[in-house]
């Protein structure tokens, strides 16, 4: 019997992303990461697959390739998107830019180190495969933190855009100096490529923005993501730093009256784009839930456990464990100094990672790396954010608890607040 056809397809793909939305409002209620759910999920179809015989390896590995140029396009324009650019959020927008900078280069430049000891000898190799553990996933701390206080979901939600973003940069900056023959060369490159791409991305980005309201077609957004996607696979061609122009395109078009002054704003309506933006933020969520959906399920269906049992690599997954939580309280206690809890504990690895990994060329490839060491790290990090955001749940609980009972002391509060306001 052909259990594969149009109908089979259609309905696999459709309960995937229906159990996913379910994983959505189940994460919200529990502050369970819906990574843990989807990556279950997938290994239940792995398992079922095989039950049944059926080996979908040669798709998996196509989607995968289609999935990986589309969500690194759409990861990376949702967070730009979520940057509102002003002078009262200036500090915090410092604050977590440098977090999530140093804690990038600093755990990448660490854990490359521990896998240049135990696992590669080449550091370059080691540190193409630190980079991915490195990163903060957004994916998965943007849906998790709703229930936090303002300022620490604010400082997450920026910290881990600016992770992903940096991240992502990092990643192909250091692939991008492979061919150099001296570090002087790669930093001369990539301070070129970046030069060269921040100009060419701020006058794409007006033009686009201009020419966004001027389009009378209701149908215009997924042509406008069309053209990134064509802008972002030029910009590759031509060895560019092809996600800082959608970064700046998304970063220009949620920040216009910012980036539109004197004479150009002229040039554009504001109310128009203002409704355009809001689409905009709908289409990208959108997308961006349905690339993580899937992305999390195929990662699910291509996990091997049978090498998860291997010490050596089960040590070097605590390595890498301990070099996050260590270096991220340091920089906490620097930059935040004081009630760092549960943003110590906000640190997991997801999307990105999962997508940088399947991104690395053949070239750099290495059976060497157990894919253990990605699964335990992963898992960890989502299920020690989980405990810590319950945890503070439990504790935010106790103490509104302990307010609304204590009615003497409530009373007497009252009276002090009228006393002062009297007088």
């Amino acid at each position: 019997m052909d259990y594969l056809n149009a109908y089979t397809e259609s309905i696999a793909i459709s309960l995937i992303i229906i159990i996913s939305y379910f994983f959505s409002y189940i994460s919200k209620k529990t502050n369970i990461p819906s990574v843990l759910l989807l990556i279950g999920l997938g290994v239940a179809v792995q398992y079922f697959l095989k039950a049944m015989s059926i080996s979908l390896d040669q798709y998996i590995m196509e989607a995968l390739e289609l999935l990986g140029v589309v969500g690194l396009i759409m990861i990376v324009l949702e967070a730009a998107l979520d940057l509102k650019l002003s002078k009262e959020k200036k500090p915090l927008l410092i604050k977590s830019f440098f977090v999530a900078l140093i804690a990038l280069i600093g755990v990448a430049l660490l854990v490359a180190y521990v896998f240049h000891i135990y696992i590669f000898d080449d550091f370059l190799k080691s540190l193409i495969y630190a980079i991915p553990l490195s990163i903060l996933s957004s994916a998965i701390i943007i849906p998790s933190v709703h229930s936090l206080l303002d300022s620490k979901r604010e400082f997450m939600i920026y910290e881990s855009t600016f992770s992903d973003i940096l991240g992502i940069m990092f990643f192909y900056f250091v692939l991008g100096g492979v061919d150099s023959v001296s570090t002087s060369e790669i930093v001369f490159e990539v301070s070129g490529s970046i030069v060269v791409t921040i100009f060419l991305s701020l006058v794409i980005s007006y033009i686009m923005v201009w020419l966004l309201q001027k389009l009378e077609s209701k149908v215009k957004l997924f042509f406008l993501i069309a053209v990134l996607v064509l802008l972002y696979a030029t910009g590759k061609m031509f060895h560019l730093s092809s996600l800082l122009i959608i970064m700046v395109f998304g970063l220009v078009l949620n920040n216009y009256s910012l980036f539109f002054r004197g004479k150009l704003r002229k040039l554009i309506d504001p109310e128009s784009l203002h409704h355009i933006t809001d689409d905009f933020h709908v289409v990208t969520m959108e997308t961006a839930f349905v690339v993580r959906t899937f992305f999390f399920v195929i990662f699910g269906m291509t996990l091997d456990f049978s090498g998860i049992t291997d010490l050596p690599s089960v040590y070097i997954a605590l390595a890498v464990l301990g070099i996050t939580y260590g270096l991220r309280f340091i920089l906490l206690k620097i930059f935040v100094k004081r009630n760092i809890t549960p943003q110590l504990w906000i640190a997991p690895r997801g999307l990105i990672t999962v997508l940088l990994f399947f991104s690395i060329p053949a070239q750099f490839l290495d059976d060497r790396f157990n894919p253990a060491i990605l699964l335990i790290v992963i898992l960890a990090t989502s299920i020690i954010m989980s405990a810590g955001l319950i945890i503070k749940k439990e504790d935010m609980e106790e103490v509104d608890e302990l307010h609304f009972n204590d009615w003497d002391e409530l009373d007497k509060e009252i009276e002090t607040l009228k006393a002062e306001s009297s007088s």
